[in-house]
């Protein structure tokens, strides 16, 4: 088959000639989870888009590939369900082999092998690049395939099918962690912390750019270490020094940046730039020092409270998004209300909170004192009410100010829903813009703001 055989279309679908179509399978590739491993589905499409018929709805498809998430107990529960209803096409439609890779893959191979005997394979989350190998070998044998060792990353030269809008697109820098927080299971199954090339990450850039990619958003399980494992100290700062210089891309939004490695230089390109979203996502994860200690966190409540201060200070107008976690093993009340404090206090824009979930084989697993789940839930439940206020109140504030907003859909004649450099795509809220003028999805205009509650905006393009 050559390429002028296939072609991509918008949306998810990939579309073969009539002449070929009818002798490939069809393949579903279903991704659970993070952007990160959005990702790696979006990689795992592009190398089977040669070989299969790559469809959207699983219930058409012959093969299915199941990208799944094992991070916490809620993820483990959807990557479950939708594998046991995958298992159900399989018993009742034309689905012929289905396979699960990802995290709970890695984690917990042989187990999910012997529980849903419907698995034709399953492959750990450092074996993306065998996936075409494993279905076409003609084995009758379920396989499972597991690295102890990861060492997968990969690069600009891997085929890719992107599963995000046209003008989005989200750009994996590194791999695995060696922060090994003390609740937290990626060490074990990402691996060590592994950047790619600056030159691979750039021209992937560039082919996104060609592509109509205008907003770009940089994620790792750490991305302000970026580059710290190849070139000997981070190299975050020299990476977004070349990305701005991509013609074509117009928006660079940073994730997943520890506060401990947040540094002054970082501040000053993103208030220097106006290409860098005024927008950080720094996940804290708690503000009790003693919790933070045993979390195994490299910084002090009274430290994240200063970074916050520093980008407010030097870049106005910033959005400030953290993630937090209720009941931790041995959290008293006190240690609790010290969290609520310092919500209360910094006033961030975003915030995400988890209920503490106790993963096999983490530190914290073992820990004396394991709060009880329903109390893990109140804590997180009250931490969500509290913030909602404070989001709604810093909402307010931007009633009235212009703010930049790429425009996503079309609504009416006159109306489009769209998202400010404030808001990520799937995780923040989004604005609902009266326009004046023609525009196609991922056009960036200027808007006033005019209403707001705790998640969501109004607004009207600039006439």
């Amino acid at each position: 088959m050559t390429l002028a055989d296939i072609w991509v279309y918008t949306e998810v679908k990939l579309y073969i000639s009539p002449t070929l179509r009818w002798k490939l399978k069809k393949t579903a590739v279903i991704s659970l989870g993070c952007p990160k491993n959005q990702v790696d589905s979006e990689i795992i499409t592009g190398m089977l888009a040669s070989r299969y018929c790559i469809t959207a709805d699983p219930a058409e498809a012959n093969i299915i590939i199941i990208n799944t998430c094992g991070f916490i107990e809620d993820a483990k529960a959807e990557s479950i369900e939708t594998l046991l209803e995958m298992a159900e096409l399989k018993n009742n439609g034309i689905c012929e082999k289905i396979y699960a890779t990802g995290c709970l893959a890695q984690r917990y191979g042989q187990e999910l092998l012997k529980e849903i005997p419907e698995l034709d394979g399953v492959l750990g989350d450092g074996d993306l690049d065998t996936i075409p190998l494993l279905l076409e070998n003609g084995s009758k044998e379920k396989q499972c395939t597991y690295k102890k060792h990861q060492d997968f990353i990969y690069s600009h030269e891997m085929p890719r099918i992107r599963l995000s809008p046209p003008y989005f697109a989200y750009i994996k820098i590194a791999e695995g962690c060696n922060n090994f927080c003390s609740y937290c299971t990626i060490p074990q199954i990402k691996g060590s912390y592994r950047s790619r090339t600056m030159e691979s990450i750039i021209e992937e850039t560039k082919r996104l750019a060609a592509e109509g990619v205008k907003e770009i958003a940089l994620i790792a399980q750490d991305t302000t270490r970026y580059g710290s494992d190849k070139y000997g100290e981070s190299r975050l700062v020299a990476l977004l020094e070349k990305l701005i210089k991509v013609e074509g891309i117009e928006w660079i939004r940073l994730l997943y940046c520890y506060p401990e490695a947040f540094s002054d230089q970082l501040i000053e390109i993103i208030a220097k730039e106006s290409k860098i979203c005024n927008y950080v996502d720094i996940p804290l994860q708690h503000a009790d020092n003693e919790i933070l200690k045993k979390m195994n966190r490299r910084n002090t409540a009274e430290e994240a409270e200063a970074l916050i201060a520093r980008l407010r200070q030097n870049i106005p107008g910033i959005f400030i998004r953290s993630t937090f976690i209720t009941g931790f093993p041995g959290e008293t009340e006190e240690q609790f209300q010290k969290l609520l404090d310092f919500v209360q206090r910094v006033k961030l824009d975003r915030v995400g909170v988890f209920a503490y979930s106790q993963e096999e084989g983490t530190p914290a697993a073992k820990m004396s004192n394991q709060i009880p789940i329903k109390v893990r839930g109140v804590r997180k439940d009250k931490l969500m009410s509290l913030q909602s206020d404070i989001a709604c109140n810093q909402q307010q504030k931007r009633i009235g100010k212009i703010l930049k907003v790429i425009l996503e859909e079309e609504i009416s004649q006159q109306s489009w829903v769209g998202r400010t450099e404030g808001d990520a795509p799937e995780i923040d809220g989004q604005i609902y813009l009266e326009v004046y003028k023609k525009h196609l999805p991922g056009d960036i205009i200027d808007a006033r703001i005019l209403e707001a509650d705790s998640y969501d905006l109004k607004g009207e393009e600039l006439k």
